[in-house]
């Protein structure tokens, strides 16, 4: 109990919390998370649409795995984490076209994954911190390049998604009949699949492999409780999303706990809120017939 009430005073110092915003890799831990914010709540109403969850797990595990060769190799973890994801999001597109056997393709992607790279972990012995933050996040190994690379990468995918938002919601709502209209969903596919690949990696720095789900799905799910709007939806995911994450790492400064800790409570919160206000406006919505 006693260890309880220390752990919920550091988070509550906000003295020490203030003191921290000055440092500038806490600044840029800021601006990292808000580029990640904005790309996964853009993101999270389509991959909810698309019943792709259980394809951001399997994609942020071949994330973690190419940000364990780069951290063996020396290279930037970024790029690895980057090339790790656009890798498991191409096999992904193309190999799990068939819904019949998307699971099966996943499951064995994931695997496969986690398991290269928990021995390229054991393959290095040292720097045991940033192997633990490739799991849970880490803010304080953001520098400045990598700042350049987050925001670069986002920008990609929101200029991207820009010029295929409409053809892939058509698609994504109604396949059959977007198909019938010629929409062409074997290119959308993968594409859609690269682009949740590469803001899956930039996860990794934030939230880690582990736990990117409550970025890349969690506000999604929660915006779509309470609206039916497309444009609506990816509006609250964005707000929801950067809540959570610059939420977050606010409230991780003081303990220094792992960001992702914070990040996915704070997620939960908001789903479990919207969950309530949408049995609510369903109840509200289902009297007014009956009234009528």
């Amino acid at each position: 109990m006693n260890a309880f009430i220390d752990a919920l005073g550091k988070i509550l110092d906000f003295s020490t919390t203030i003191d921290l915003l000055g440092y500038p890799f806490v600044q840029q831990a800021l601006l990292a998370a808000a580029a990640l914010g904005l790309v996964s709540g853009c993101l999270a109403p389509l991959v909810v649409a698309r019943k792709m969850s259980f394809a951001v797990h399997g994609t942020a595990e071949l994330a973690f795995t190419g940000a364990a060769a780069a951290l063996l190799i020396g290279v930037g973890v970024g790029v690895g984490a980057l090339a790790g994801a656009v890798v498991a999001a191409l096999l992904l597109g193309l190999l799990g076209q068939r819904g019949t056997e998307r699971d099966s393709v996943i499951g064995a992607i994931l695997s496969f994954g986690l398991g290269v790279g928990v021995l390229l972990l054991w393959l290095n012995p040292e720097r045991t911190s940033n192997k633990f933050s490739l799991l849970v996040g880490q803010i304080v190994g953001v520098d400045s390049s990598d700042v350049l690379l987050l925001a670069g990468s986002a920008a990609a995918v929101l200029v991207v998604l820009a010029f295929v938002y409409r053809p892939l919601l058509f698609a994504s709502v109604d396949p059959d009949v977007a198909a019938a209209r010629g929409v062409p969903a074997r290119l959308l596919t993968p594409l859609f699949a690269v682009l949740v690949g590469v803001a899956t990696a930039l996860g990794v720095y934030t939230v880690g492999a582990l736990l990117v789900l409550a970025l890349m799905v969690t506000p999604g799910a929660a915006a779509a409780r309470v609206t039916a709007s497309p444009v609506k939806a990816t509006v609250l995911a964005v707000v929801f999303a950067e809540v959570a994450v610059l939420g977050g790492i606010l409230l991780s400064l003081a303990p220094g706990a792992p960001v992702s800790a914070f990040v996915t409570i704070i997620s939960f919160v908001i789903y479990l809120v919207c969950r309530v206000l949408g049995k609510r406006r369903l109840g509200r919505l289902s009297r007014v017939p009956a009234a009528a």
